[in-house]
């Protein structure tokens, strides 16, 4: 009886101690989601005369969507790619990431998938980070910038009301 009762205590204890479930649920951004984010964001672009590209990667930093505008270089796909892996690296617009942290630029550049410059935004669904849009193309990390927000802006509400 003893024995059973220590049992008893020490596995409560164990949940107090922060001991937690083996299994933990997260929000994944859908692949029809991650495809609408990065047409609205070449849409934005291509409506102020500049051909990009965007790209979505999941929480983990995966590739959920990679768009390349007909007429934009090959290389912004992958600089896109890496804008977007600076979020999820730093939980922070990569933009805000380069303002802050020049100290360690030439370090992180060369860390492969991400790159110190401004286009990459975190992609957050009832307050979880749950991927990053990154555009590459635009004349400058503010004007990508501008329009990964258009493209966030348009499934705000479907990112609003995920639970």
């Amino acid at each position: 009886m003893k024995t059973a009762l220590f049992l008893a205590l020490a596995a409560c204890s164990l949940n107090a101690l922060g001991a937690g479930p083996d299994l933990l649920p997260v929000k994944q951004i859908t692949l029809d989601l991650a495809n609408t984010i990065a047409m609205k964001t070449i849409e934005a672009c291509r409506a102020e005369g500049y051909n990009v590209s965007a790209v979505v990667l999941d929480r983990a930093g995966i590739v959920q969507a990679a768009l390349r505008d007909t007429l934009a270089s090959r290389y912004t796909l992958e600089i896109a790619e890496r804008k977007a892996g600076t979020v999820i690296l730093s939980g922070v617009s990569s933009g805000e990431f380069a303002q802050a942290r020049q100290d360690i630029r030439p370090e992180i550049d060369h860390i492969k998938g991400l790159i110190v410059m401004g286009g990459g935004l975190p992609i957050e669904a009832a307050g979880s980070l749950v991927g990053a849009v990154g555009v590459s193309g635009a004349p400058g990390g503010d004007k990508d910038a501008e329009c990964a927000r258009a493209g966030l802006k348009a499934v705000q509400e479907k990112l609003g009301f995920a639970d």
